[in-house]
């Protein structure tokens, strides 16, 4: 579906509620060295919960090296300091949604390379800005509207009783 990049991401606890966001819809989750974490972190583990087999994690040891690899993908930049919001761009399956670290998030020498693909979540002015798996969800769930929630399963099921008709 889309792939979620984690540029130096700090908290293990965002890290693995992105990759149960991920594993939900099928997204790849690539995180970008270095980690402010061990991979074998108990509380990324427990925040991604037992759905660890479902996630297409990959690693890079830098954006440049994603870059290299991704030659003919879009690249869209998540940051407070974009001029347009998220809702302004037209995500496609395969694009990339990009994601600073929770402390600094993007270099502003990335944003300023990148300015006509830089979006922003729309939010108070007095508000610094979103918890990083809050902000994942969100542009993630936002390219699967835009593709019709397309491989996903749109209807739930009650486990001890049943919808009536």
């Amino acid at each position: 579906m889309f792939h979620v990049v984690l540029v130096e991401p700090e908290i293990p606890q965002n890290a693995g509620n992105i990759a149960r966001t991920c594993a939900a819809t099928g997204c790849v989750l690539h995180m970008i060295r270095p980690l402010g974490f061990e991979v074998t972190d108990k509380y990324l583990k427990r925040a991604g919960l037992d759905y660890w087999h479902l996630v297409d994690v990959r690693y890079h040891d830098s954006i440049e090296e994603l870059f290299a690899q991704y030659r003919e993908a879009n690249f869209y930049f998540f940051t407070t300091k974009a001029r347009r919001a998220y809702t302004e761009v037209s995500l496609k399956k395969g694009d990339f949604l990009v994601f600073g670290k929770e402390t600094k998030g993007l270099p502003e020498e990335l944003l300023v390379e990148h300015e006509k693909t830089c979006v922003r979540i729309p939010m108070r002015g007095e508000s610094r800005s979103l918890n990083l798996g809050n902000s994942a969800a969100i542009a993630i769930y936002e390219g699967l509207r835009q593709n019709d929630f397309d491989g996903l399963s749109q209807e739930g099921e009650l486990h001890r009783l049943s919808w009536g008709e």
